[in-house]
Protein backbone atom coordinates (compact mmCIF):
# COMPACT_ATOMS: atom_id res chain seq x y z
CA UNK A 1 0.00 0.00 0.00
CA UNK A 2 2.86 2.75 0.69
CA UNK A 3 6.38 2.27 0.47
CA UNK A 4 8.83 4.39 1.46
CA UNK A 5 12.11 3.89 0.29
CA UNK A 6 15.58 5.28 1.12
CA UNK A 7 13.93 8.61 2.34
CA UNK A 8 15.73 11.37 2.88
CA UNK A 9 15.21 14.86 3.52
CA UNK A 10 17.84 17.96 4.16
CA UNK A 11 17.84 21.37 5.27
CA UNK A 12 21.27 22.43 4.25
CA UNK A 13 23.79 20.79 6.90
CA UNK A 14 20.92 19.29 8.59
CA UNK A 15 19.67 15.97 7.90
CA UNK A 16 15.76 15.84 9.20
CA UNK A 17 15.98 11.70 7.97
CA UNK A 18 18.66 9.66 6.75
CA UNK A 19 17.78 6.74 4.62
CA UNK A 20 14.50 5.87 5.95
CA UNK A 21 12.79 2.88 4.68
CA UNK A 22 9.98 0.69 5.36
CA UNK A 23 6.04 -0.46 3.63
CA UNK A 24 2.90 -0.61 5.32
CA UNK A 25 0.64 -3.33 4.20
CA UNK A 26 -3.08 -2.37 3.16
CA UNK A 27 -5.18 -2.61 6.33
CA UNK A 28 -2.38 -2.13 8.86
CA UNK A 29 -2.82 0.64 11.61
CA UNK A 30 0.77 1.56 11.70
CA UNK A 31 2.58 3.19 15.25
CA UNK A 32 5.40 6.37 13.95
CA UNK A 33 6.96 7.01 17.71
CA UNK A 34 10.19 8.74 18.06
CA UNK A 35 10.77 12.01 20.53
CA UNK A 36 10.51 15.65 18.82
CA UNK A 37 12.53 16.31 16.13
CA UNK A 38 13.22 12.74 15.40
CA UNK A 39 11.43 13.65 11.85
CA UNK A 40 8.14 11.84 12.05
CA UNK A 41 6.69 14.94 11.03
CA UNK A 42 9.06 15.62 7.67
CA UNK A 43 8.23 11.79 6.95
CA UNK A 44 4.98 11.98 7.25
CA UNK A 45 4.42 15.27 5.33
CA UNK A 46 6.76 13.48 2.32
CA UNK A 47 4.13 10.85 2.19
CA UNK A 48 0.94 12.88 2.09
CA UNK A 49 2.78 14.90 -0.93
CA UNK A 50 3.84 18.27 0.89
CA UNK A 51 7.12 18.19 1.12
CA UNK A 52 9.53 16.75 -1.27
CA UNK A 53 12.41 14.47 -0.16
CA UNK A 54 15.80 15.12 -0.92
CA UNK A 55 16.39 11.79 -2.08
CA UNK A 56 14.59 8.27 -2.02
CA UNK A 57 10.66 7.77 -3.35
CA UNK A 58 7.51 7.04 -1.89
CA UNK A 59 4.67 5.14 -3.57
CA UNK A 60 1.28 4.72 -2.20
CA UNK A 61 -0.72 2.16 -3.98
CA UNK A 62 1.42 2.59 -7.21
CA UNK A 63 1.34 6.11 -7.35
CA UNK A 64 5.27 8.16 -7.09
CA UNK A 65 4.35 11.13 -4.58
CA UNK A 66 6.75 13.38 -7.18
CA UNK A 67 5.02 11.80 -10.72
CA UNK A 68 1.77 11.65 -9.45
CA UNK A 69 1.42 13.95 -6.99
CA UNK A 70 -2.26 14.61 -7.33
CA UNK A 71 -3.18 10.80 -7.35
CA UNK A 72 -1.58 10.32 -4.16
CA UNK A 73 -3.00 12.80 -2.43
CA UNK A 74 -6.51 11.43 -3.14
CA UNK A 75 -5.76 8.78 -1.64
CA UNK A 76 -4.41 10.31 1.58
CA UNK A 77 -6.56 11.57 4.74
CA UNK A 78 -4.51 13.63 7.14
CA UNK A 79 -4.76 15.20 10.01
CA UNK A 80 -1.73 17.20 11.12
CA UNK A 81 -0.68 17.87 14.68
CA UNK A 82 -2.12 21.79 14.21
CA UNK A 83 -5.76 20.39 12.63
CA UNK A 84 -6.46 23.07 9.47
CA UNK A 85 -9.38 24.64 10.65
CA UNK A 86 -11.15 27.68 10.21
CA UNK A 87 -12.48 29.28 13.92
CA UNK A 88 -14.73 31.70 12.67
CA UNK A 89 -16.73 29.08 10.47
CA UNK A 90 -19.28 26.87 11.57
CA UNK A 91 -18.78 22.85 11.51
CA UNK A 92 -21.07 22.79 8.39
CA UNK A 93 -19.50 25.56 6.64
CA UNK A 94 -15.85 23.98 7.11
CA UNK A 95 -17.15 20.42 5.96
CA UNK A 96 -18.71 21.59 2.67
CA UNK A 97 -15.59 23.84 2.19
CA UNK A 98 -13.13 21.02 2.49
CA UNK A 99 -15.60 19.14 0.39
CA UNK A 100 -15.14 21.54 -2.55
CA UNK A 101 -11.62 22.15 -2.01
CA UNK A 102 -10.63 18.28 -2.31
CA UNK A 103 -13.50 18.15 -5.28
CA UNK A 104 -15.21 15.09 -3.69
CA UNK A 105 -17.03 13.30 -5.92
CA UNK A 106 -19.49 11.70 -3.67
CA UNK A 107 -22.99 13.03 -2.65
CA UNK A 108 -22.13 15.82 -1.03
CA UNK A 109 -25.47 15.55 1.81
CA UNK A 110 -25.24 11.77 2.55
CA UNK A 111 -21.42 11.70 2.21
CA UNK A 112 -20.84 14.68 4.98
CA UNK A 113 -23.86 13.04 6.96
CA UNK A 114 -21.86 9.72 7.66
CA UNK A 115 -18.67 11.09 8.44
CA UNK A 116 -20.46 13.20 11.15
CA UNK A 117 -21.80 10.31 12.64
CA UNK A 118 -19.21 8.37 12.71
CA UNK A 119 -16.83 11.20 14.22
CA UNK A 120 -19.96 11.84 16.64
CA UNK A 121 -19.76 15.64 15.65
CA UNK A 122 -23.32 15.82 14.13
CA UNK A 123 -24.56 18.18 17.81
CA UNK A 124 -21.99 20.26 17.03
CA UNK A 125 -22.99 20.64 12.99
CA UNK A 126 -23.90 23.87 13.27
CA UNK A 127 -21.66 25.52 15.54
CA UNK A 128 -19.08 27.56 15.40
CA UNK A 129 -15.69 25.54 15.38
CA UNK A 130 -14.50 28.28 17.76
CA UNK A 131 -16.57 27.51 20.25
CA UNK A 132 -15.71 23.83 20.12
CA UNK A 133 -13.64 22.27 22.95
CA UNK A 134 -10.07 20.79 22.05
CA UNK A 135 -11.34 17.30 21.64
CA UNK A 136 -14.63 18.29 19.16
CA UNK A 137 -12.09 20.12 16.98
CA UNK A 138 -9.64 17.16 17.28
CA UNK A 139 -12.94 15.02 15.65
CA UNK A 140 -13.72 18.30 12.98
CA UNK A 141 -10.14 17.85 12.05
CA UNK A 142 -10.66 13.75 11.37
CA UNK A 143 -13.87 14.57 9.62
CA UNK A 144 -11.77 16.34 7.02
CA UNK A 145 -9.28 13.81 6.38
CA UNK A 146 -12.19 11.12 5.85
CA UNK A 147 -13.87 13.35 2.78
CA UNK A 148 -13.46 11.30 -0.19
CA UNK A 149 -13.41 8.32 1.63
CA UNK A 150 -9.66 7.72 1.27
CA UNK A 151 -8.21 4.82 1.89
CA UNK A 152 -5.24 5.75 3.87
CA UNK A 153 -5.41 8.03 6.50
CA UNK A 154 -2.09 9.69 8.12
CA UNK A 155 -2.49 10.81 11.89
CA UNK A 156 0.11 13.80 13.09
CA UNK A 157 -0.62 13.25 17.31
CA UNK A 158 -4.33 13.46 17.45
CA UNK A 159 -4.42 13.11 21.26
CA UNK A 160 -2.48 16.30 22.00
CA UNK A 161 -3.69 18.04 24.58
CA UNK A 162 -6.78 16.06 25.16
CA UNK A 163 -8.38 15.17 28.86
CA UNK A 164 -8.06 11.29 29.36
CA UNK A 165 -11.85 10.50 28.41
CA UNK A 166 -11.25 12.57 25.05
CA UNK A 167 -8.25 10.24 24.48
CA UNK A 168 -10.29 6.90 25.11
CA UNK A 169 -12.93 8.72 22.29
CA UNK A 170 -10.40 9.40 19.71
CA UNK A 171 -8.60 6.05 20.43
CA UNK A 172 -11.80 4.24 19.67
CA UNK A 173 -12.87 6.47 16.55
CA UNK A 174 -8.91 4.97 15.30
CA UNK A 175 -9.53 1.75 15.94
CA UNK A 176 -13.40 1.92 13.87
CA UNK A 177 -10.99 3.38 11.29
CA UNK A 178 -8.65 1.26 10.77
CA UNK A 179 -11.30 -1.60 10.05
CA UNK A 180 -11.61 -0.07 6.62
CA UNK A 181 -8.22 2.11 5.97
CA UNK A 182 -4.45 2.16 6.11
CA UNK A 183 -3.19 4.26 9.03
CA UNK A 184 0.00 5.78 10.00
CA UNK A 185 -0.55 7.18 13.77
CA UNK A 186 2.09 9.52 15.37
CA UNK A 187 1.83 10.02 19.05
CA UNK A 188 4.04 10.38 22.53
CA UNK A 189 1.33 8.20 24.48
CA UNK A 190 2.84 4.89 24.21
CA UNK A 191 0.10 3.15 25.83
CA UNK A 192 -1.97 4.56 23.08
CA UNK A 193 0.37 2.98 20.11
CA UNK A 194 0.10 -0.26 22.03
CA UNK A 195 -3.61 -0.48 22.23
CA UNK A 196 -4.68 0.73 19.06
CA UNK A 197 -1.29 -0.26 16.59
CA UNK A 198 -0.48 -3.51 15.20
CA UNK A 199 2.76 -2.76 14.35
CA UNK A 200 5.53 0.34 15.39
CA UNK A 201 8.39 2.18 13.93
CA UNK A 202 10.88 4.07 15.70
CA UNK A 203 12.82 7.09 14.36
CA UNK A 204 15.76 8.52 16.18
CA UNK A 205 17.91 11.37 14.68
CA UNK A 206 16.32 10.63 11.67
CA UNK A 207 16.99 7.09 11.24
CA UNK A 208 14.47 4.05 11.84
CA UNK A 209 16.05 1.94 14.56
CA UNK A 210 13.25 -0.13 14.94
CA UNK A 211 10.35 -1.74 13.20
CA UNK A 212 8.17 -4.61 14.58
CA UNK A 213 4.62 -6.19 16.16
CA UNK A 214 3.05 -4.07 19.25
CA UNK A 215 3.15 -7.50 20.83
CA UNK A 216 6.14 -9.29 19.43
CA UNK A 217 8.72 -6.34 19.40
CA UNK A 218 9.69 -6.09 23.69
CA UNK A 219 10.20 -9.71 23.06
CA UNK A 220 12.27 -9.64 20.01
CA UNK A 221 14.70 -7.17 21.58
CA UNK A 222 15.03 -7.66 24.76
CA UNK A 223 17.55 -9.87 26.07
CA UNK A 224 16.08 -11.34 29.48
CA UNK A 225 13.02 -13.70 28.57
CA UNK A 226 12.50 -14.85 32.10
CA UNK A 227 9.26 -15.03 34.10
CA UNK A 228 8.64 -14.09 37.84
CA UNK A 229 5.48 -16.08 39.36
CA UNK A 230 4.43 -15.73 43.52
CA UNK A 231 2.81 -19.76 43.58
CA UNK A 232 1.06 -20.17 46.95
CA UNK A 233 2.27 -24.30 47.36
CA UNK A 234 5.35 -26.07 49.34
CA UNK A 235 8.43 -23.99 47.84
CA UNK A 236 10.17 -27.80 47.16
CA UNK A 237 7.34 -29.64 45.43
CA UNK A 238 6.94 -26.18 43.41
CA UNK A 239 10.75 -25.88 42.17
CA UNK A 240 10.91 -29.71 41.57
CA UNK A 241 7.22 -30.03 39.43
CA UNK A 242 8.29 -26.63 37.46
CA UNK A 243 11.71 -27.95 36.69
CA UNK A 244 10.14 -31.22 35.49
CA UNK A 245 8.38 -29.27 32.78
CA UNK A 246 9.49 -29.24 29.02
CA UNK A 247 11.63 -26.30 27.78
CA UNK A 248 12.19 -25.36 31.36
CA UNK A 249 15.89 -24.10 31.64
CA UNK A 250 16.62 -23.05 35.58
CA UNK A 251 14.41 -21.94 38.51
CA UNK A 252 15.22 -20.13 41.17
CA UNK A 253 13.24 -19.85 44.40
CA UNK A 254 13.14 -16.13 45.72
CA UNK A 255 11.37 -16.58 49.14
CA UNK A 256 8.66 -16.55 50.89
CA UNK A 257 6.77 -13.69 50.19
CA UNK A 258 3.80 -13.75 52.09
CA UNK A 259 2.19 -16.87 54.18
CA UNK A 260 2.06 -20.17 51.87
CA UNK A 261 3.30 -17.68 48.97
CA UNK A 262 6.99 -17.58 47.15
CA UNK A 263 8.84 -16.37 44.63
CA UNK A 264 10.48 -17.65 41.70
CA UNK A 265 12.27 -16.49 39.13
CA UNK A 266 11.62 -18.86 35.77
CA UNK A 267 13.62 -19.36 32.63
CA UNK A 268 12.79 -21.36 30.00
CA UNK A 269 14.05 -21.35 26.25
CA UNK A 270 14.10 -18.41 24.12
CA UNK A 271 11.44 -19.07 21.34
CA UNK A 272 8.73 -21.02 23.68
CA UNK A 273 5.71 -19.54 25.50
CA UNK A 274 5.99 -21.41 29.28
CA UNK A 275 2.89 -19.48 30.65
CA UNK A 276 0.35 -21.96 29.23
CA UNK A 277 1.93 -25.18 30.60
CA UNK A 278 2.40 -23.43 34.12
CA UNK A 279 -0.74 -22.59 34.55
CA UNK A 280 -1.82 -26.34 33.80
CA UNK A 281 0.72 -27.71 35.96
CA UNK A 282 -0.54 -25.10 38.85
CA UNK A 283 -4.36 -25.90 37.96
CA UNK A 284 -3.26 -29.47 38.45
CA UNK A 285 -1.00 -29.53 41.66
CA UNK A 286 -4.05 -27.58 43.08
CA UNK A 287 -1.53 -24.74 43.64
CA UNK A 288 -3.11 -20.77 43.42
CA UNK A 289 -0.50 -18.46 40.96
CA UNK A 290 -0.64 -15.16 42.58
CA UNK A 291 1.50 -13.44 40.45
CA UNK A 292 2.60 -13.85 36.87
CA UNK A 293 4.89 -11.36 35.02
CA UNK A 294 7.92 -10.80 32.31
CA UNK A 295 11.12 -9.32 33.04
CA UNK A 296 11.10 -8.62 29.24
CA UNK A 297 11.29 -4.53 28.31
CA UNK A 298 8.16 -2.80 27.75
CA UNK A 299 7.84 -0.68 25.20
CA UNK A 300 8.86 2.34 26.80
CA UNK A 301 11.65 0.66 28.21
CA UNK A 302 12.54 0.23 24.31
CA UNK A 303 11.94 3.76 23.43
CA UNK A 304 13.50 5.06 26.18
CA UNK A 305 17.07 3.46 25.86
CA UNK A 306 16.57 3.56 22.10
CA UNK A 307 15.53 7.41 21.84
CA UNK A 308 17.91 8.09 24.92
CA UNK A 309 21.26 7.59 22.83
CA UNK A 310 22.66 7.95 19.47
CA UNK A 311 23.11 4.82 18.91
CA UNK A 312 20.81 2.24 16.39
CA UNK A 313 20.69 -0.55 18.79
CA UNK A 314 19.47 -1.34 22.28
CA UNK A 315 21.77 -1.87 25.55
CA UNK A 316 20.12 -4.42 27.23
CA UNK A 317 20.29 -3.27 30.99
CA UNK A 318 20.58 -6.05 33.68
CA UNK A 319 17.10 -7.63 34.34
CA UNK A 320 14.58 -6.31 36.90
CA UNK A 321 15.46 -8.40 39.92
CA UNK A 322 12.05 -9.38 42.44
CA UNK A 323 10.82 -6.95 44.72
CA UNK A 324 13.55 -8.31 47.61
CA UNK A 325 16.40 -10.63 47.43
CA UNK A 326 16.25 -13.01 50.75
CA UNK A 327 19.92 -13.75 52.07
CA UNK A 328 21.58 -16.80 52.80
CA UNK A 329 19.40 -19.98 52.56
CA UNK A 330 16.13 -18.56 52.05
CA UNK A 331 17.53 -18.46 48.31
CA UNK A 332 17.11 -21.96 46.83
CA UNK A 333 18.12 -22.96 43.08
CA UNK A 334 16.27 -25.89 41.43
Amino acid sequence: MIEVKNLTKRYGSNVALDNVSFTVDEGTILGFLGPNGAGKSTAMNIITGYLSATEGSVTVSGYNTLDNPNEVKRLIGYLPEIPPLYVDMTVEEYLNFMYDLKKVKLPRKDHIKEICELTKISHVYKRLIGNLSKGYRQRVGIAQALLGNPPVLILDEPTVGLDPKQIIEIRELVTRLGRNHTIILSSHILSEIQAVCERVIIINNGRLVADGKTDTLAHELSADHRLIARISGPEDEVLHAVRALGHVVDVTSYGKKETGVYEYIIECDMDYDIRRDLFALLARKGWPLMLLRSTELTLEDIFLQITSSDASFIEHPAADEPDEEPAGDEKKEA
